[in-house]
């Protein structure tokens, strides 16, 4: 069995998007839980001399043999400039990845 939920929300500006999506599955005792996001953030900057942010990576794996649990986490931050009608812009983005592993059999995760 597999459910998906996703998430699209635009504000009212244009300026920010958020995508997101969780999957959970059960397939074979194990439980799979999938989430993704994905932010976007555009700024009009008036100049090219602007301090750009630094680009980002972070990745965590856990792994819990009592609850027969594991975990991976992936985040990854970044920024583009994009020249649009003679305007400079800075869009920043952040993506992150989330999975979880569970025994679906095992009383001890709930």
């Amino acid at each position: 069995m597999r459910d998906l939920v996703f998430k699209n929300l635009t504000s009212q500006d244009k300026k920010r998007r958020v995508l997101a999506s969780s999957e959970i599955m059960n397939k074979k005792g194990v439980q799979s839980v999938i989430q993704r996001h994905f932010i976007c953030l555009v700024k009009e900057v008036p100049d090219t001399k602007a301090a750009k942010p630094l680009p980002q990576l972070y990745v965590a794996r856990e792994h819990n043999s009592f609850k027969q649990a594991e975990r991976f986490f992936c985040k990854l931050k970044g920024s583009v400039y994009v020249i649009c009608e003679k305007k400079l812009y800075l869009i920043a983005y952040l993506h992150s990845l989330n999975i979880t592993l569970t025994s679906a059999r095992h009383p001890a995760i709930n």
